[in-house]
C-alpha cells in the first residue's frame, strides 16, 4: 500500500511505494521514567518492526524494566549517581544500540509516553533512503487525549506546525546513525533543547531536518492541572535559555528571539508597571496590555475557534513560568551550580 509521503520535489507531495518493510536498517531507542502502562503501549508499537529495541530507563521506582524485560527489549539501567536528563538518556541507549549493531543505519528516537503510529518506520526510512541530505526526519506528532484536560489540547495545537524543511524537532524523529555518530550525539549537559541543539550541528554540517506531513506518534502527556504545565513551560524557558547560550551568537540568533520575547513580558513589563504604579496607581491600567496581547495573538490565529483563544490566553500566561526557567538557567551559571532536570509528571 502506497504511503503519503512528503518531499520536496517542485514543492509538491507525492506518492511513494514502500516496497514492503524496511525497518531491517533500524534501531529504536526508547526512553522513560515511570510511565507504567504507556511504557508498554510505547514498546509493543515498535517491538519486531526494528532490527533493536532498546529501551533506557531513569530510574524509575515503577516495573517498567521489569514490563521492558518481559517484552524481549534490551534494558539500559541509568546510574542514578548521574543527574538524569533526556540526552544522557538517549546517548546511553545509541551506545548500546551501535556497540551491538554496528551495520545499523537508522535511529528512531521516541519517549516512552508515545506510541509510533502504524506506518511511520517505512515512511521516515523511505524519505531517508532518496533524499541524501536530509539527517533527520520527524513528523506529526498528536496528543493522544486532547479532550481530557486544556493542558493536553495546548500540546496537541503546539505540535500542529507546518510541514517541510525546518530548523529543528522535538524528541521523536529518525536519525541517520552515521551522522548522529559524526555530530557527537546530543549534549548530555542541556536538560531541555537538546533536540534543537542537535539539529543546529547537523545544520552546519550541511544536512536537513525534515518534518513529514505524515501522522508519527500519539503523545500521552498527562498533563491534568496548572502546577504541571506550568513546570513544562518552565521547561521551555529553560531550553531557550539554553540555546541562547550556546547558538545565540551564531547567524541564526539560536533562541534569540524567544528570549527576548520571554524577558519583555515576564518580567520587564510587569515591574515597570509596578514601579511606575507606586508614583501614581492609573499605572495599572497598563496591565490591560497584557489581555490585549491575548486578544492580538487569538485574532492571529483565527478567533472562530474557542481553542485559539484558550491557546492565546496560555501563550501570554507562559511568559512567566518561562522567565521562571530562564532565571533557573541564568542563576545556575552565575553560581556555577549544575541544572538539574525539571519533570512535569
Amino acid at each position: 500500500m502506497p504511503i503519503n509521503i512528503y518531499t520536496e520535489e517542485d514543492g509538491i507531495d507525492r506518492l511513494i511505494n514502500s516496497g514492503g518493510q524496511l525497518s531491517g536498517s533500524l534501531g529504536v531507542i526508547i526512553i522513560g521514567r515511570n510511565e507504567g502502562l504507556r511504557l508498554v503501549t510505547c514498546l509493543s508499537s515498535v517491538v519486531n518492526k526494528a532490527v533493536a529495541v532498546i529501551y533506557v530507563d531513569s530510574g524509575s521506582m515503577d516495573s517498567s524494566v521489569v514490563m521492558a524485560q518481559s517484552l524481549g527489549v534490551d534494558v539500559v539501567e541509568l546510574d542514578s549517581s548521574i543527574p538524569f536528563t533526556a540526552a544522557r538518556a538517549r546517548n546511553a541507549g545509541f551506545e548500546r544500540l551501535h556497540k551491538n549493531n554496528p551495520d545499523i543505519l537508522y535511529v528512531q528516537f521516541v519517549d516512552g509516553d508515545c506510541e509510533i503510529v502504524d506506518g511511520w518506520l517505512n515512511a521516515a526510512i523511505a524519505v531517508l533512503k532518496i533524499e541524501p541530505k536530509i539527517g533527520i526526519v520527524c513528523g506529526r506528532l498528536r496528543e493522544r487525549y486532547p479532550e481530557s484536560s486544556v493542558y493536553n489540547l495546548l500540546c496537541d495545537m503546539e505540535w500542529d506546525v507546518p510541514s517541510g524543511k525546518v530548523k529543528g524537532c522535538g524528541g521523536i524523529f529518525m536519525v541517520r546513525a552515521t551522522l548522529f555518530s559524526e555530530v557527537g550525539g546530543f549534549n548530555e549537559k542541556l536538560i531541555a533543547g537538546e533536540e534543537p541543539e542537535l539539529c543546529i550541528r547537523m545544520r552546519n554540517l550541511g544536512w536537513d531536518v525534515m518534518r513529514l506531513k505524515d501522522e508519527m506518534a500519539l503523545h500521552d502527556a498527562a498533563i491534568t492541572h496548572v502546577g504541571q504545565w506550568w513546570h513544562r513551560a518552565m521547561r521551555g524557558g529553560h531550553a531557550f535559555a539554553e540555546g541562547v547560550y550556546l547558538h545565540g551568537n551564531s547567524p541564526e540568533r539560536h533562541c534569540v528571539v524567544e528570549s527576548v520575547r520571554i524577558w519583555i513580558w515576564g518580567i520587564f513589563v510587569p515591574v515597570f508597571i509596578f514601579i511606575a504604579a507606586i508614583l501614581d496607581a492609573s499605572f495599572l491600567m497598563l496591565l490591560l496590555v497584557y489581555p490585549v496581547q491575548v486578544v492580538r495573538i487569538a485574532l492571529k490565529l483565527g478567533r472562530q475557534k474557542k481553542a485559539n483563544w484558550v491557546y492565546a490566553f496560555f501563550m501570554v500566561l507562559g511568559k512567566f513560568p518561562e522567565f521562571q526557567g530562564q532565571w533557573k538557567f541564568c542563576f545556575g551559571k552565575l553560581f556555577k551550580s549544575a541544572s538539574t532536570i525539571i519533570e512535569y509528571k
